[in-house]
């Protein structure tokens, strides 16, 4: 009897401790609001509280001790990117009658295009067409190096929302994209890193000045996320704290400034940006 109580009870402790490490964690990067912009700090979001720990998340850092208010500080966009890699034309609502490509179609964001939750889209002052792309994006938490499918789930360290703001008469116009997708404020993304996310099954929402616009789950995608982050990494050595956005549904519209444009992945983020006019 003894025995089979210690066997039951040794049970339980392993399904709780399995469920423990399954748990969704979401973390934050931030800046105090009002200081000085650095590198920012990272910390684990619990309500209304950010409790610090002492590097990024995906090297598994210690608590620091600190606390701070989440209304006290100014989110930063949740990674640490050498390189913000963009799938496009990846749902089939997004290319209409056209045919999908054989091979998912990337181009490169830059880190300078990343800002957080509330950070301002800066419409500079020589655009006409900036439009909102809702997106689920990833960040890798462990080097990845032509890996396969079967193994990306073990490389990306966490799920949040993102847009990918394009300029589309410079999308047309110029020679590559580099201006118009990779401008300063035009990857805002969070507002947390959330962990133990099924990105295979998330729906997504864009949402400009409150009205629904884009909506779309992820089975829907193209070439799935696992697809991206495998084939990417075949060219290109994916490191740790490094970012994937993963396409747009639907048919996106002009913004303008004074415009806001949400994107939410239910029960995950809730991502929201005001536009301002650039000098």
């Amino acid at each position: 009897m003894i025995r089979r109580t210690l066997l039951m009870a040794a049970a339980v402790l392993a399904i709780a401790t399995s469920a423990l490490a399954q748990a969704q964690v979401k973390y934050v990067k931030y800046e105090a609001a009002g200081g000085a912009a650095g590198n920012g700090q990272w910390g684990v979001l619990d309500g209304d509280t950010i409790r610090d720990i002492a590097a990024a998340p995906w090297v598994n850092p210690k608590p620091t001790g600190r606390t701070k208010k989440l209304a006290e500080v100014k989110l930063m966009a949740p990674a640490e990117a050498k390189k913000v890699i963009a799938a496009g034309l990846n749902y089939k609502s997004h290319i209409g009658q056209a045919s999908p490509a054989k091979y998912v179609g990337l181009f490169a964001k830059f880190p300078t295009s990343l800002i957080g939750h509330e950070g301002e889209i800066i419409y500079p002052a020589d655009a006409t067409t900036v439009h909102y792309e809702a997106e689920i994006c990833v960040v890798i938490g462990k080097k990845a190096q032509n890996i396969t499918e079967a193994q990306v789930k073990d490389h990306i360290f966490g799920v949040t929302a993102c847009n990918d703001v394009s300029e589309r008469a410079w999308q047309k116009a110029d020679l590559q994209w580099f201006r118009a997708k990779a401008a300063d404020t035009f990857g805002p993304m969070g507002p947390a890193l959330v962990t133990n996310v099924d990105y295979k099954n998330l729906k997504l929402i864009g949402r400009h000045n409150g009205k629904v616009v884009q909506e779309t789950e992820t089975p829907l995608l193209i070439f799935s996320i696992d697809n991206i982050v495998s084939y990417t990494s075949r060219y290109i050595t994916l490191e740790p704290g490094d970012v994937i956005f993963t396409g747009t549904p639907g048919v996106t519209q002009a913004m303008k400034p004074g415009d806001t444009f949400e994107v939410e992945i239910p029960g995950i983020a809730l991502l929201r940006n005001k536009v301002v006019q650039g000098k």
